[in-house]
């Protein structure tokens, strides 16, 4: 089943993502994306490590064709069997496919490891060397041979027959010249003789061809091969951990209501519309809406925050969060891979899936680097023996040649630093949409950071009191609360929550509560006509004066870009109510971070001049970084201008206007607590509202990146160091195959380290 955004619909194109079986090396993995490629209105990206290919494809194509193509080419393909399923069930890491492949990789390593060891040991200490101990060795090399480098050898057949040569190929062919020379050493030459003996050299050997053995490369060589394979399958079942985890989040069954009567069912089958329980202590099954019941749900699986929110009737909630209260029933509002969980777990997938630019590199490198390593062999070869070399220095020259090139380390490069790298930022609430965004971190020098939900939390609170002189601060809080409380705007739920937390009884229920155009509200608490709103409204329709004192208190509370809502009752200004948009506790802490990454932080808001220079004074942004009063599209502008500035530009950001600038900018930021537009049009989600999440996205990425540029390096240096020693005879062909296995082992753990990256 196949997806599409919407501006592949508007396109005329769908994207599918196969799972793609039989590959063995990065080699494999260009090939089927250059044949895939090669097809009329097709894109192709091919991951070796997650074993799977995210293809765009025009209306023209059909999935069976890409499937019949890449099965032309040699491997086998997949389609998804539905869209809901989910991400993660392919192989890379996924259950049903990582863990079965390290386990029969481990039973062939072990098995092929205790039959070389004996062969090892005897090739390389003569004194160990009984009579007629060669056909021991023979005997024992002969089954790691054929059956423990039976993977490789198959995938070289399988190769050849298409016309293609892969890593498998220079493996195949490595370990059956040793064992064939082997062979016939020992029954068409003097090997084979009673009290042949055979010493070791950390160089290659120049003795007679026909009284030399390769049976101790043959079988250690398979047996570093299949060490190194085995470790790069554990690596993608442990960097595919943060995905399933993701995964498993999600509740397994419900109890669903119909007709009145509570069903147990799957969460699977769940219906958008469906009206379900959740008890105290049990998972929302799926997003929806809070039909009945009240409660506090703890979404700190998800989002990182501790604190339980509370939620009733009309609240949304998010499948996979825990019910930590009372019993709620709630409707179905998305359900399978529409929930934030799939989402979620699909923007991890997909940035594994994707390949930065150094990747494309690996992939154009390892795709000719095979049959140039052949020809390079056989060059060696034939150049030993026209320089009047003997049989075996040629040969071994030539083996040396074939099993050092092997560039396994090339392909694992990549793709184990990016899944180990996202993966560990999901764990963190840190999803990062694709493998390009990790260069765009490198290059940032400025962020750009929204005033609203990203600095500030978003939602006003009590600031500060002030009463008249001779009345009461609870009794100005309780009346002001009492009638506010009535009302659904954002500044009337401060003052009415305020008023709640400050008294210990219920608040008193206002009666003839009327709304005044947004300029205030009115009503009768405990016996008094309480008016709450605007200084003007009060003077203008209700003929009330304020206290020199309170204008002075509502003076100062605006200078700090606060809002005061003035409390008159009885036919008298009796107080002022200042509340504000809080700064978070992290933000200042954020900023401090930021500088030290090396950003200059600007903060960017629609709000008034003064009140984003009070915010910024308190979280430390200079004065001259502050851009306020501006429009949606201004913030566009003001991004741009900072661009063509020469400035790399990163934004953060959590509105619906927040959208234009987040893709304008040249690394976009937003808060998983903000919109979906803001998410969409972000390269990277910060699933908790903490802004110093966007510090640890840039520093993980980073990271990331310097994995991989380390990775490639050691890669590159290795086979560029090692092939021209190999091909002068300066390389024994089992030290070779130790040094190229011990390449992709240190990728791999490479790799791993980030593993142990920290937040904050």
């Amino acid at each position: 089943m196949s997806t599409s955004t919407p501006t592949e619909q508007v396109r005329g194109e769908q994207s599918v993502e196969l799972v793609i079986g039989g590959m063995t090396c990065a080699s494999c993995a260009a090939r089927v994306e250059k044949k895939l490629n090669k097809l009329d209105g097709v894109s192709a990206s091919v991951n070796y490590s997650t074993e799977k290919a995210k293809v765009t494809y025009a209306a023209s194509v059909a999935p069976a064709d890409l499937v019949a193509t890449v099965e032309a080419t040699g491997y086998t393909a997949t389609l998804p069997a539905s869209a809901e399923d989910g991400p993660g069930t392919g192989a890379g890491g996924a259950p049903d496919g990582g863990p079965d492949e390290a386990w029969a990789l481990r039973s062939r390593l072990l098995i092929s490891t205790v039959l070389a060891l004996p062969v090892l040991v005897l090739s390389m200490v003569p004194a160990l060397q009984f009579d007629n101990w060669q056909w021991l060795a023979l005997t024992l090399a002969s089954p790691v041979v054929v059956w423990g480098a039976a993977p490789f050898h198959r995938a070289a057949v399988t190769n050849a027959r298409h016309g293609a040569a892969t890593m498998d190929t220079l493996i195949s062919v490595g370990v059956s010249a040793a064992y064939l020379w082997s062979l016939w050493a020992l029954f068409f030459g003097d090997a084979g003789m009673t009290g042949m003996r055979m010493t070791f050299d950390l160089m290659p050997s120049r003795e007679s061809a026909a009284g030399h053995l390769y049976l101790e490369v043959a079988s250690a060589v398979t047996v570093f091969i299949l060490a190194g394979r085995y470790f790069e399958a554990r690596a993608k079942k442990r960097s595919g951990a943060a995905l399933r985890a993701l995964l498993d989040l999600g509740a397994k069954d419900v109890g669903v209501v119909r007709d009145g009567v509570e069903t147990r069912i799957p969460t699977s089958a769940l219906a958008v519309g469906d009206v379900f329980v959740v008890r105290p202590g049990e998972k929302v099954a799926t997003d929806g809406v809070v039909t009945e019941g009240t409660s506090a749900v703890d979404a700190s699986m998800l989002t990182g925050e501790s604190v339980p929110v509370e939620v009733g009737p009309g609240d949304p909630v998010v499948g996979a969060t825990v019910n930590a209260g009372g019993r709620l029933l709630v409707r179905a509002a998305q359900v399978g891979a529409d929930t934030q969980l799939s989402q979620m777990a699909r923007l991890v997938e997909d940035a594994q899936n994707g390949k930065a630019r150094v990747q494309r590199l690996a992939d154009r490198v390892s795709g000719v680097f095979v049959p140039v390593v052949i020809l390079l062999a056989l060059a060696t070869l034939a150049t030993w023996l026209a320089t009047g070399h003997g049989a075996t220095a040629a040969f071994t020259a030539a083996v040396a040649v074939l099993i050092i090139a092997c560039p396994c380390a090339l392909g694992l490069a990549t793709p184990t630093a990016l899944m180990v790298g996202t993966g560990r930022g999901a764990q963190l609430g840190i999803l990062i949409k694709g493998p390009q965004i990790l260069e765009s971190t490198r290059a940032v020098d400025t962020i750009v950071l929204d005033k609203t939900g990203t600095v500030t939390t978003g939602r006003m609170s009590l600031a500060s009191l002030h009463p008249a002189p001779g009345q009461d601060e609870a009794q100005l809080l309780a009346l002001a609360g009492a009638v506010e409380d009535a009302s659904q705007h954002p500044i009337a739920a401060a003052v009415a929550t305020a008023a709640r937390q400050a008294s210990p009884v219920p608040l008193t229920r206002a009666e003839d509560f009327a709304g005044h155009d947004g300029r205030g509200v009115s009503g009768v608490a405990d016996g008094h006509a309480v008016l709450v709103g605007r200084r003007s409204w009060l003077e203008q329709d209700w003929s009330l004066t304020a206290p020199v004192s309170l204008v002075d208190d509502a003076q100062a509370a605006e200078e700090l870009g606060q809002t005061p809502v003035w409390v008159a009752w009885d036919g008298q200004v009796r107080g002022v109510i200042v509340v504000a948009d809080t700064i978070k506790d992290t933000s200042a802490e954020a900023i401090t971070a930021f500088r030290r990454l090396g950003l200059s932080p600007v903060l960017l808001t629609g709000d008034n001049t003064r009140a984003a220079r009070a915010v910024a004074a308190q979280v430390g942004i200079a004065e001259s970084d502050v851009i306020a009063e501006v429009l949606p599209a201004d913030k566009v502008a003001a991004v741009r201008s900072l661009q063509e500035r020469g400035k790399v530009v990163a934004m953060v950001g959590d509105g619906v206007n927040d959208a234009a600038a987040l893709a304008q900018a040249d690394l976009g930021l937003a808060m998983g607590t903000g919109s979906d537009v803001a998410i969409e049009a972000s390269d990277l989600t910060l699933v908790r509202g903490d802004l110093r999440s966007a510090a640890d996205a840039i520093r993980l990425s980073r990271k990331t990146l310097a994995t991989i540029k380390g990775n490639l390096f050691w890669a590159f240096a290795y086979n560029v160091a090692a092939l021209p020693l190999a091909a002068l005879g300066l390389l024994n062909p089992l030290i070779a195959g130790a040094a190229m296995a011990f390449s992709s082992v240190f990728v791999v753990s490479n790799s791993l380290r980030l593993r142990r990256f920290t937040a904050h």
